[in-house]
């Protein structure tokens, strides 16, 4: 059983930083063949987007609204998932989710089976 969550949420003022962090529990690489994992975000009233994405040969993928700002990273001997979000905005707040699955396909919810419970980000301005 995949088990994956959230910390590192909170509220901040516009310019300000974050680091998120994911962890994962319940499997390994090689057992549930995960080699993608990625961070979403869902603002009130809007559909669930993709953020960033990274797999095991380190490759990584962002959104065009957070290049340049945020960089996804993975411990993986800690099994630990970060995004580190700087230079925030009011329209980054969301509630951030963390999901896996086994390859990194497009930056699409539809196409990752395994997601985190979210940390709320909230950036006032």
């Amino acid at each position: 059983q995949v088990q994956l969550v959230e910390s590192g949420g909170g509220s901040v003022q516009a310019g300000g930083s974050l680091r998120l962090a994911c962890a994962a529990y319940g499997y390994t690489y090689s057992l549930y063949s995960i080699h993608c994992m990625g961070w979403f975000r869902q603002a009130p009233g809007k559909e669930r987007e993709g953020v960033a994405s990274i797999d095991s040969d380190g490759t990584t993928t962002y959104a065009d609204s957070v290049k340049g700002r945020f960089t996804i990273s993975q411990d993986y001997a800690k099994n630990t998932l970060y995004l580190q979000m700087n230079s925030l905005k009011p329209e980054d707040t969301a509630t951030y989710y963390c999901a896996a699955d086994a390859i990194c396909s497009r930056l699409v919810a539809g196409d990752f089976a395994y997601w985190g419970q979210g940390t709320q980000v909230t950036v006032s301005s």
